[in-house]
């Protein structure tokens, strides 16, 4: 059973206003911004969020990245996604016959860079549309950014609670479900193969650890127990009772949290060791922070019969840590033989055209940070469609609109989305290393190609 969650609307959080500072060229050796779609459109001379691109203009886009600092890997993934995208829809005649340009600009993995950069795509840029960035640390600011603007901000990545609980109108998630809610996945497998004999005896006993990072602290919550508030206020926004753990009957050994910029790595390694914990839950911020814990227990000489981490289904973090990576389980928004099947330019496009083109496009394989934005660009373009404009009333009405019986069709499946902006009936799946490949493993039975669970986890 999942925790009950009580959830309380609160007022729209404020940004700072607009900053004039030219962020294609600012301090620090930021990136000039990418263009992708063709010659550069003259800007509109409408307000942002109200009308859309006059008649033969391209479509702007504008999307904040972080293509540097900790979420570059990730990042940068995204930006691939929609760049991919874009190609693929300008390769089909664009939107509304006109083409599409694509703005992107590095955020350096900086909050206010972000939102500098959001308020610059719209009263500088005068985008049509804006993408979402990636983590919910930057996600916070940036949609409250957009909020104010009257601005759709369709989110791939940022699934605190403490986003969700604003009120707003604008946001819509691209993934399974809130941050708070993922940690029901690991718990179902471990429930699923306890149930089918792969894990005997019960797993009784767990060391849970988690960056000071919204995302992560989202996931420990969830498995915890506990309230969310919103940063800077004592507003309860979510109450997590008992947790799924204790749903669960596993007993949390030891709980601790890492700083921002931690490096002590080793210290915490042997910390899960001397707990004599069964199993190890980590939520990380970033795929570097996932590495750095394996290898650290692999240090330490501490083999958990089970690994579940927050990340890691990447291809680097693979080629970083090899033999180590096998058995880890990680939870996915997206998997390449869940094989949806989505729309593009009007046409069916399935998960396996997705994989085909990109892999032509870009000479290797995509994983989940480049599919989950280019269905956020799939979703769009849909809204786009079937609003007949760019105006971003008529998008955020049309998105609201979508039902479990009528949603946008994506590679990751079809999304339709609660009040708050939360996506309807969505569950995470769960993967595993196993050798070289990251195989499906939970749940059973929706797709073929599905693999048991490799219990207990291979040692180091």
């Amino acid at each position: 059973m999942r925790p009950k969650i009580t959830l309380l609307l609160v007022a729209l959080v404020l940004v700072l206003a607009a900053c004039g500072t030219d962020t294609t060229t600012t301090e620090g050796g930021e990136a000039p911004a990418t263009t992708l779609g063709g010659d550069e459109a003259p800007a509109t001379t409408t307000s942002p969020g109200t009308t859309g691109a006059a008649e033969g203009d391209a479509i702007k886009i504008g999307a904040s990245l972080p293509l540097t600092g900790e979420f570059s890997v990730p990042g940068s993934k995204h930006a691939d996604g929609y760049r991919f995208c874009v190609e693929e829809i300008n390769a089909r005649g664009g939107i509304l016959d006109r083409q599409v340009e694509l703005l992107i600009e590095d955020n350096r993995s900086d909050t206010e860079v972000g939102v500098t950069q959001v308020q610059r795509f719209i009263d500088v840029e005068n985008v049509d549309v804006l993408f979402g960035t990636f983590s919910s640390l930057l996600t916070f600011p940036t949609s409250a950014a957009a909020e104010q603007a009257g601005m759709v901000y369709p989110i791939p990545s940022g699934g605190a609670l403490r986003i969700w609980s604003r009120g707003f109108e604008n946001i819509f998630y691209f993934q399974q479900t809130a941050a708070e809610e993922i940690g029901a996945a690991p718990i179902a497998m471990i429930d699923h193969y306890t149930d089918d004999g792969v894990i005997d005896p019960a797993i009784s006993t767990a060391a849970i650890v988690w960056a000071d990072d919204f995302f992560a602290d989202a996931i420990a919550k969830g498995l915890l127990g506990g309230e969310v508030t919103l940063p800077g206020s004592d507003e309860v926004v979510a109450v997590l009772d008992p947790g799924f753990l204790a749903e669960s009957g596993i007993e949390p050994v030891l709980e601790e949290t890492w700083p921002v910029g931690f490096t002590d790595w080793l210290t915490l390694a042997n910390s899960i060791k001397n707990s004599g914990a069964d199993i190890v839950m980590a939520a990380t911020a970033s795929p570097d922070e996932a590495i750095s814990l394996v290898n650290a227990l692999r240090t330490a000489d501490y083999q958990p019969t089970l690994l579940y981490m927050s990340q890691g289904t990447q291809s680097e973090f693979y080629d970083n840590l090899q033999e180590a990576a096998d058995g880890i389980s990680i939870h996915s928004a997206w998997h390449p033989l869940a094989n949806f099947t989505g729309s593009l330019g009007g046409e069916e496009y399935t998960n396996e055209d997705f994989i085909a083109g990109f892999t032509e496009s870009f000479g290797r394989a995509p994983d989940e940070d480049e599919a989950i934005p280019f269905a956020v660009c799939q979703g769009m373009e849909q809204a786009i469609i079937g609003a007949g404009t760019t105006d971003n009333a008529a998008l955020r009405e049309w998105l609201h609109e979508r039902t479990p019986e009528d949603p946008v069709q994506t590679i990751m499946g079809p999304f339709s989305w609660d009040e708050r902006g939360l996506p309807i009936d969505r569950v995470p799946i769960m993967t595993q290393w196993q050798g070289d490949s990251l195989e499906f493993v939970f749940p059973i039975g929706e797709f073929e190609g599905t693999v048991d669970l490799v219990y207990p986890k291979p040692e180091f």
